[in-house]
């Protein structure tokens, strides 16, 4: 289990006497991990080629991929004009093997007619993914949407049917047909789509800086676009719609398009009362 990490780099002394300023970090350095920063405001960030969005308030985020490396460097510019970069070491993982049978076969090879479905799909959530709103909704903290039997990890190399297929970016959380499935931290809905072909009713939410949480399989959605929720709003209910072989959420949190574990945003999943 991943520990969590909070860190802090103290202000030193250089040059003309200056301090630097605070540069606080905390959560998961590692494949999948999520980290929440906060620097002074007007401060500057580059991860690699990546110009990292700071909000006026000085709250940043940065995401690492099922396949990040094992360093990662940020090149920083204070609002003094000193430079410096951090070094962020990345615990690299391993990942699980999942097999899935009894998929009805056009769900894992689709026809060349439901291919146009598939792309329109993907064009919606690609665009919700490029929001890049400032507001920090995510400071409100995180929570699972539902308390279940995971399923499903995220990273896990898939064979649908015997068929190989692309790692798994979310969770899968067994429950009930009709849970309620709520809103994991504050933030705007952004798609409602009643049926996509992959993953039926699916929702997402903005949390700002270009951090989103996706709901799909849903049997119900109890909000819409536009509408703002806050951490613990009930925003539908567990289904089996799209490709699925029972009732159960997938649940994936992305930064841009870098697919990030739930498990290491939100922390263990708490007892089920």
């Amino acid at each position: 289990m991943f520990y969590r990490i909070c860190l802090t780099f103290l202000s030193i002394l250089i040059l003309n006497s200056k301090p630097l300023s605070a540069f606080e970090i905390k959560g998961e350095l590692a494949q999948g991990g999520l980290i929440i920063g906060h620097v002074e405001p007007g401060t500057q960030i580059v991860a690699g080629n990546s110009q990292i969005g700071v909000s006026p308030e000085g709250d940043f985020l940065v995401g690492f991929g099922r396949d990040a490396p094992a360093k990662i460097f940020l090149k920083v510019t204070h609002t003094s004009g000193i430079q410096e970069t951090k070094t962020l070491r990345i615990k690299q993982r391993s990942w699980k093997i999942s097999r899935v049978d009894g998929l009805p076969g056009r769900k894992v090879t689709p026809k060349p007619e439901d291919l146009r479905r598939i792309r329109a799909d993907g064009a919606q959530i690609k665009e919700v993914r490029r929001l890049r709103t400032t507001i920090s909704y995510f400071n409100s903290g995180f929570q699972w949407p539902v308390v279940g039997r995971i399923s499903g990890v995220f990273g896990s190399r898939r064979i649908l049917n015997g068929n190989p297929r692309r790692p798994h970016v979310g969770i899968d959380i067994a429950a009930p047909l009709g849970t309620p499935v709520k809103a994991i931290a504050d933030g705007v809905v952004v798609l409602v789509h009643p049926n996509m072909f992959f993953t039926g009713k699916t929702m997402m939410i903005d949390h700002g800086h270009g951090l989103a949480s996706v709901y799909a399989h849903m049997n119900k959605m109890i909000v819409k676009k536009g509408q703002p929720v806050t951490k613990g709003t009930v925003i539908g209910h567990i289904g089996k719609t799209g490709r699925a072989t029972g009732p159960h959420l997938h649940w994936g949190i992305s930064l841009f398009s870098t697919h990030l574990d739930p498990q290491l945003v939100v922390g263990a999943m708490p007892n089920k009362k």
